[in-house]
Order: C-alpha cells, then sequence, then structure tokens
C-alpha cells in the first residue's frame, strides 16, 4: 500500500525520525496527504520530512520527547483533526542476556506504555469531536506492540511486558470504542531491520526490512483488524513459548531482542 491508496489523508506519527516511524511516514507519503511527524533527533525527523515531501505530502515535524504528557497533547490537538494516529515510537535496553537496570526499566516502560498513551488520550478526545467519515469511522489508532507481548522474555522483560501492557489495552479498549465510531489496531510486529535491533547479537528469525512491515502494517489497518501481527511463524513460536509453565522461563535462551 503506497501513499494516497487508502481512507486515511490526516496522519500523525510518533517516532517518525527512523525505523519503522520513518517506513510508515513514506509509505503514506503522496499529494494530497496531510502528516504530522514527531520524534527526538531534530535532523533524523527533517530527513524523514523532506523525502516526504519530495513525494508530494503535506508535512509538519515536531521534536519533543513521548514521556513529556503536555508537548505530546499539544502536538496531537494542534493537527486540528486525525484519521489516523500510528504511536510507534519505542525503546528498549539493549541487546539482552543481563539484568535491566532501574533506570532501564522505568525508561521503557515509560516510553513503550505511558509515551504511548500520552499521544493516544489526546487523540481519541480529538476524535471523539469528529464527524464520522463514510465507513462510519470518526478516526483510527494503531499502537505499535510487539510480538514480545505474547512471551515474557527473560532477556527482555521490561519490552515485553510494556508491549504486552499495550497490546491488552489497545484491544480491550477498541472492544467499547467501535461503539463511539473508533477502531483501536495493535500492532504486533517480529524482528524488523531499524537502529533499534542493529545491536543485536543473536538470532533474529525471517528479519524483515522496516518497509515491508510497513506495508503488512497499513495493510492490517485498512482491514479493520484489532490485531496485526506478523510474521506468521515467528507469532505462532511465541505463542508456544508463551503458554509454556512459568517455571521453564530459566530454561529459554537469555538472549532476547525486541523489535524495530
Amino acid at each position: 500500500m503506497q501513499g494516497g491508496n487508502h481512507p486515511w489523508p490526516r496522519v500523525a506519527i510518533t517516532g517518525a525520525s527512523s525505523g519503522l516511524g520513518a517506513a510508515l511516514a513514506l509509505a503514506l507519503a503522496a499529494p494530497g496527504q496531510t502528516l504530522h511527524l514527531a520524534g527526538r533527533d531534530p535532523a533524523r525527523l527533517a530527513a524523514t520530512a523532506t523525502a516526504c515531501r519530495a513525494r508530494g505530502a503535506e508535512v509538519t515535524e515536531t521534536t519533543f520527547d513521548v514521556t513529556d504528557r503536555a508537548p505530546a497533547r499539544a502536538w496531537v490537538e494542534g493537527t486540528g483533526g486525525l484519521d489516523l494516529l500510528i504511536a510507534n515510537a519505542g525503546t528498549s535496553a539493549g541487546t539482552g542476556g543481563t539484568s535491566e537496570s532501574a533506570d532501564q526499566v522505568a525508561r521503557i516502560f515509560a516510553v513503550n506504555l505511558t509515551g504511548a498513551l500520552n499521544a493516544i488520550l489526546p487523540a481519541l478526545d480529538l476524535m471523539r469531536a469528529q464527524p464520522p467519515g463514510a465507513d462510519g469511522i470518526r478516526g483510527r489508532i494503531a499502537a505499535v506492540a510487539s510480538i514480545a507481548a505474547f512471551v515474557a522474555s527473560p532477556g527482555a522483560p521490561a519490552y515485553s511486558a510494556s508491549k504486552a501492557a499495550l497490546q491488552r489495552w489497545t484491544e480491550a479498549t477498541d472492544a467499547t470504542a467501535r461503539r463511539e465510531g473508533l477502531r483501536l489496531h495493535a500492532i504486533c510486529p517480529g524482528f524488523i531491520r531499524t537502529p533499534m535491533t542493529a545491536p543485536n547479537r543473536f538470532p533474529m528469525p525471517l528479519l524483515m526490512e522496516a518497509e515491508e512491515a510497513a506495508r503488512l502494517t497499513l495493510q492490517g489497518i485498512a482491514r479493520g483488524r484489532a490485531r496485526v501481527v506478523f510474521p506468521r511463524p515467528v507469532y505462532a513460536a511465541a505463542r508456544l513459548m508463551g503458554a509454556l509453565p512459568a517455571g521453564w522461563l530459566s530454561r529459554l535462551p537469555s538472549k532476547a531482542g525486541s523489535r524495530g
């Protein structure tokens, strides 16, 4: 799915400076498209914005940390209206294999869970006030979780737990938000080739390019799926591992990575 071939002319994306966020922005960029891009790195964010403008999109770029509630809300409200918000910003502790420090645990939850909600909650308020489209939908939220949400990974406990919380909250909220003409989609990718996964020194099965992950993400949203998960073989393995007795976790490899 390339820019323009979708029903969301106004899209906001957090974590748009690189990785999946940048790939999503580029996949959506086209004439008639408005993109509101947010990130922490001004130079990289500007590069993404420039590339999107070259494809004909109208782009705004805003630099802030998603863990800061006030600027996140101001950014969302400043869009004036949204058809789709993609809460993509995320972080991990690194390559796994060692215990996470208290600071790492706090930061991971702050970015992956609270940071996502800092953008999602004001976006829901904004969308509730919008008239429904031809499909009866006032707006959509896509929260980027991870296949790691389905297994308690000994190598990345805070990452898998924060993504699990985001995935469960998103799907549970979608069940009731539909009554208001709102849809939420939990995006659960496997390993993606991004700066986040670049330091990993362990096998990453079915590692995919960010462009393919962006295509599958947008395809799943367009099809109205509450849970968009890929690749399927990695998802099946994660569900199997997640079904193991908790005591067996100590037998699993200590190295476990995050998606990008």
